[in-house]
């Protein structure tokens, strides 16, 4: 039986069931199905999405945009400088004047409580398109990536090497979810939240895997079914990236670490990546690399979380 999303607003994967998860990935297969018959799905005709955009992205825009005109709707590009959010104006009246003018909102932001705002005051669903704690549109594509690949999500071991950053997060609310068995690798000072953590192990003990946090990366990459990685500074952490680059080196997913996963592994990587840091050349363009992939099906999950929510 179908699962009613509509008007749901999706801050985190904290905030969505299993079976809410479960049709995503449904719709998002649906779509992108359509999407390569070449078969049109005006979905969302008529209808028009604010993207607001306090941090710029490649992959975030396009695919947002381009989806939004593929279910036949019209997404309206919103910078910083176009907006007087949490300057001349309170978030909460920004969220509540658009609100009046579209039937959905996407935010992309530094704090994530501008998105917490978002979602209290307005009246249409609000998309967390990335903030400093949450990326769920990009744990929803990986977890939909993982499951073309494998054919199944429940009892894989996932493994993630580097910053307990808000990738990390949303992979950790994700893969408990979903019954995977996630192990993160992460130097000391650079584990994920502790709460989320804790709130990952209470779903896992209902869906039966294991979450687990170790400092060692080679023992969180032994056996694993599929290794993560994310840039070691992100945007708005550039002051601090040569101390991050000097403590983090250790957690590069190169040839050597990689040997301690099965053979079939897949690599992944939300992008963009710096080569040479975190992860080597020869792992990203290998043959167990599904980057471009992960990258694609951004677009094919967006659309299926636009569909069902507005």
């Amino acid at each position: 039986m179908a699962i009613q999303m509509k008007g749901k607003s999706l801050a985190s994967l904290h905030d969505l069931t299993r079976e809410e998860m479960e049709q995503i990935f449904k719709t998002s297969e649906l779509l992108k199905l359509q999407n390569l018959r070449g078969q049109e799905h005006p979905l969302l005709r008529g209808k028009t999405l604010a993207m607001i955009f306090e941090k710029p992205s490649t992959r975030t825009r396009v695919s947002f945009e381009v989806g939004m005109w593929q279910l036949g709707g019209y997404a309206l590009y919103l910078s910083s400088t176009d907006l007087q959010l949490g300057r001349g104006e309170t978030v909460g009246d920004t969220a509540q004047v658009l609100s009046r003018y579209v039937h959905g909102i996407m935010a992309r932001v530094f704090a994530h409580q501008t998105i917490v705002d978002l979602v209290k005051y307005s009246g249409v669903p609000v998309i967390n398109g990335l903030s400093d704690f949450s990326h769920p549109c990009q744990g929803l594509a990986d977890l939909f990536t993982v499951y073309e690949k494998k054919g199944r999500l429940e009892g894989l071991k996932f493994a993630y090497a580097g910053d307990g950053n808000n990738v990390a997060h949303s992979l950790l609310y994700g893969c408990s979810k979903m019954g995977i068995n996630i192990t993160l690798g992460c130097p000391k000072g650079y584990e994920p939240d502790p709460k989320v953590v804790s709130q990952a192990k209470e779903e896992a003990k209902r869906t039966g895997c294991e979450v687990k946090v170790v400092l060692d990366p080679k023992e969180a990459v032994k056996g694993a079914d599929v290794i993560y990685t994310d840039v070691w500074a992100s945007m708005g952490k550039e002051k601090e990236r040569e101390e991050r680059v000097k403590i983090l080196k250790p957690y590069q997913v190169n040839p050597d670490l990689v040997k301690g996963a099965k053979r079939d592994y897949i690599f992944m990587h939300c992008l963009p990546a710096h080569r040479g840091e975190e992860v080597t050349d020869e792992v990203a363009d290998s043959k167990n690399s599904v980057i471009f992939d992960q990258a694609e099906n951004r677009m094919h999950t967006q659309k299926a979380i636009l569909a069902l929510t507005m």
